[in-house]
């Protein structure tokens, strides 16, 4: 008889499954903000419920602010007790966040009063606020009578400081390789092309001086150009271009962006190491990228602008901002101006002159920031005709409190 031979059937190397991992990763992403407190005893007796409003500030794509209640915010505790509290100032859903309040001592010791989720382990885990307007804080944060023996206060003066921790989660696969990949230079190779001269194509005269550049380079950069060089109702010499109303070191600034993708060192382009000199150019520039559809640029020139306001130059800045459309450029002007210590210097400026005649409509813009320049901001969540506020108490309790 023939024997039956049976071989055992092994599984193919091909046929079996690779195991694949990833990490999911929760952290918090921090930031901090410090907000001062000056006049503390005028700010008494406002009544309890009503606060004193920090600016807002952004940590982990959430605007926040903080909240002083000099008169306490629970009538329970008939103004004995300051209340201190953070607020979600923007939009979300159940916001899983760490805090911490520090009433700062200024006396050099170091003993500051800190109410702190950091550093230690939460029962419950991050604090959650539902929406904008939810708040947490303590009503009874430290007694008036004791703060105002204490070294928290100084020259009338209060200092707090606020931690926010947004809690963040995301899943890291595995990284099967890892390459430095070096930054663009492609503006740095067009800068290289202008500052050659080679292959140009086209000269614009600007206040007598010559500027050589290549048309494709306009056109692809700047709409105005493509339409003046290329389009239907493009000018009969396209060879020599004469730009009228704009100094040369602004037209230079402008080509220096479209070649290069960078502002140009404005105290080196100008000659000179003031502020002022930066700002007028900034100004110029913004006016000249308006004018050639650079929006990238005219953004750069209004961030720029917004950090030099000053005396002296913030009236003929907020003129170019109403005559720019540069809305936040204008808020941050009018803020400025609408202050106290700064109106009056500036109404006797000349830019204020000339923006009476060519802007008279900001004027009016203008004294509803003055009328209400003192006045702040509630943020809140409405529902129905109430506001109501998610916070807690002192200890550290959840409650729901209707203003």
């Amino acid at each position: 008889m023939g024997r039956v031979l049976r071989e055992t059937l092994k599984p193919s190397t091909s046929s079996v499954s690779a195991t694949t991992t990833s990490t999911s990763v929760t952290e918090t992403v921090n930031g901090s903000h410090q907000f001062k407190i000056t006049g503390y005893s005028l700010s008494k007796g406002s009544g309890i419920g009503k606060y004193i409003a920090s600016d807002t500030f952004m940590v982990g794509g959430y605007l926040w602010a903080i909240y002083f209640y000099p008169d306490g915010k629970s009538p329970e505790d008939n103004a004995a007790y300051i209340s201190l509290f953070i607020a979600l100032a923007s939009e979300g859903t159940d916001v899983r966040a760490l805090f911490e309040l520090t009433l700062l001592d200024q006396s050099g010791k170091e003993r500051h009063k800190v109410h702190s989720h950091f550093g230690r382990t939460l029962e419950s885990g991050p604090y959650t606020l539902k929406y904008r307007g939810s708040m947490w804080g303590y009503k009874r944060f430290f007694k008036r009578t004791l703060l105002e023996q204490s070294d928290y206060l100084k020259d009338d003066c209060l200092s707090v400081h606020c931690s926010v921790g947004v809690v963040m989660s995301h899943t890291e696969g595995p990284k099967i390789f890892s390459i430095a990949v070096p930054p663009s230079n492609i503006g740095h190779h067009f800068g290289q092309l202008l500052e050659s001269g080679k292959q140009t194509d086209v000269s614009f005269e600007v206040d007598g001086e010559f500027f050589p550049a290549h048309k494709l380079v306009l056109a692809a950069r700047s709409p105005v150009f493509r339409a003046q060089l290329f389009g239907p109702m493009k000018d009969h010499n396209t060879k020599q271009i004469e730009v009228e109303d704009m100094e040369a070191p602004v037209f230079k600034a402008l080509l220096h962006f479209i070649y290069w993708d960078s502002l140009p060192d404005m105290e080196e382009l100008t000659g000179l190491t003031s502020k002022w000199a930066s700002t007028l150019m900034s100004q110029h520039l913004l006016a000249a990228a308006d004018r050639y559809g650079l929006d990238r640029l005219r953004l750069m020139c209004e961030a720029n602008l917004c950090e030099v306001v000053a005396i002296n130059t913030v009236a003929t800045t907020l003129a170019l901002a109403e005559q720019h459309h540069c809305f936040r450029l204008k808020a941050v002007c009018l803020k400025f101006v609408a202050m106290p210590e700064n109106l009056r210097a500036v109404m006797q400026t000349d830019g204020f002159e000339y923006l009476k005649q060519s802007c008279p409509s900001v004027l009016t813009e203008l004294l509803e920031y003055v009328a209400r320049v003192n006045e702040h901001p509630v943020i809140v969540c409405r529902h129905g005709n109430e506001a109501i506020l998610d916070g807690s108490d002192a200890n550290g309790r959840r409650v729901k409190q209707r203003l």
